[in-house]
């Protein structure tokens, strides 16, 4: 996507230290979404060794320096859904990369998950990119990645708000189960679940 520049975290840390890198995500505010500023601040660097999970910084050019303007993260996982909360043509499209589960009754997927998704307030840095822009980034992020290993799917998980919901719905994704929150969760978010929301390319 023309205009911005996306940095692998690790590729970061690698040219510049951990110490200059964290000094730059130190500045990422997400008042609207305290959990997505806190995980960049203080867990991003972490699950990126661990290779849990890896994160995007996304730059552009602002008063002719680069700023922060957004950030996501991806990670892998293994979901597991029932027949009855897919669509017919979900079903058939899972159906050959899951394997179905008699006993479970539903499916088993391994499907990239966009775990964190979130702009940056800071001196109004936010007006520099739209939420439609960074999705569409991690979801070229995901598919670049499905170019080297297979895969059709990417999923998300959201709090069960309307425009949560339809922002995400007019990107393409369609909910497709509920997960009940962590206790570690449950000061993070004002339900006691997260919508699942998957979107097949």
């Amino acid at each position: 996507m023309s205009g911005y520049t996306r940095i692998n975290l690790m590729d970061m840390i690698a040219r510049l230290g951990e110490t200059a890198t964290k000094s730059v995500i130190s500045e990422f505010s997400c008042p609207l979404n305290l959990d997505v500023e806190n995980f960049l601040r203080n867990k991003s660097i972490e699950f990126a060794k661990q290779k849990i999970s890896q994160t995007h910084l996304v730059f552009a050019s602002y008063q002719e320096k680069p700023v922060l303007v957004g950030y996501f993260t991806l990670a892998n996982k293994i979901i597991n859904t029932t027949k009855k909360s897919l669509s017919k043509t979900l079903r058939k499209r899972i159906n050959k990369f899951s394997q179905y589960n008699d006993i479970y009754g539903g499916y088993a997927i391994p499907i990239p998950l966009i775990a964190q998704l979130g702009k940056n307030y800071t001196n109004g840095y936010n007006e520099q990119i739209t939420g439609d822009e960074l999705l569409k980034m991690a979801c070229d992020t995901v598919q670049q990645a499905q170019l080297l290993i297979g895969g059709k799917f990417v999923y998300l998980e959201c709090e069960d708000k309307e425009r949560l919901v339809s922002f995400y719905s007019d990107n393409g994704f369609v909910e497709f189960g509920k997960r009940q929150l962590d206790r570690d969760e449950e000061d993070q978010f004002e339900g006691k679940y997260l919508l699942q929301m998957l979107k097949y390319f």
